[in-house]
């Protein structure tokens, strides 16, 4: 009996561990990208740029890719789109009220495009994305930092798009 006992326990342990481990919160690429997209959105600044800016698309998928677009009242667009797993760092600008968000990359590896430009388009390579944002706490920068670096390159989801 002891032995049978015994043996009941040892397989216990394993058990318990794999009941309470199936029941463990494990944060999701998704979860990542919609606070990304939700934060972006949220205290992106139309003030800094009300009267250039018709709309913007901001987009982070959870593939990998975080996309900028600006549309402009002249009818030229601008557009950046770099892959995340090439992010370095982010940096801000400013105050809690208003700033600027600089997402760094490695090397030149922020894809640069202009298009219906009256000086011509450009196709180039670029180092950082500049995004204008408002009401924004060290926490919140924290945590964005802490979501670009912790997304993977395999999944694809694309967000919604914002309009001014």
């Amino acid at each position: 009996m002891k032995k049978f006992t015994f043996c009941l326990r040892l397989l216990s342990i394993p058990v318990l561990c794999m009941f309470l481990c199936a029941f463990s919160s494990r944060d999701s690429v998704e979860e990542y990208v919609n606070y990304l997209q939700k934060s972006f959105t949220d205290h992106y600044d139309f003030a800094q740029e009300s009267s250039t800016i018709k709309k913007f698309e901001l987009n982070v998928t959870n593939n990998g890719f975080c996309r900028y677009k600006r549309y402009f009242t002249n009818g030229k667009v601008e557009y950046f789109a770099f892959k995340l797993a090439k992010f370095k760092d982010l940096d801000y600008y400013g105050t809690t009220t208003s700033g600027k968000l600089f997402l760094r990359t490695k090397n030149d590896d922020v894809i640069v495009q202009t298009y219906n430009d009256r000086a011509g388009d450009v196709d180039s390579m670029g180092t950082c994305i500049v995004i204008p944002l408002k009401n924004i706490e060290a926490e919140d920068l924290n945590q964005i930092r802490e979501s670009l670096t912790r997304i993977g390159p395999n999944n694809t989801i694309q967000l919604k798009e914002s309009k001014l």
